[in-house]
């Protein structure tokens, strides 16, 4: 079995699922193939579990590898990651 890389996305619309998803939150995506022709992504979301939501409430982030190493031994990936806001 081929092994992937852990995926990772932001959270910029919660509208629909505002207890399940915090914005602007870091969230690891679970690579789901069929999920993805359905223009959706299977995310663990902050119930500790896997669910698919729509893939445009999600922006793909490139972790730099430091960031990546400590994201993925923090101990829980339902740790709130919030991306701090830039003055504008």
């Amino acid at each position: 079995m081929k092994r992937t890389a852990s995926q990772f996305v932001i959270c910029v619309d919660n509208s629909e699922y505002p207890a399940s998803l915090e914005l602007r939150k870091l969230y690891q995506v679970i690579p789901d193939p069929v999920a993805a022709k359905l223009h959706q992504l299977r995310v663990v979301d902050e119930s500790g579990e896997d669910y698919l939501y729509p893939a445009e409430y999600f922006v793909a982030v490139i972790l730099p590898p430091a960031v990546r190493k400590a994201v993925m031994h923090a101990p829980s990936l339902t740790t709130s990651f919030p991306v701090a806001e830039t003055p504008g």
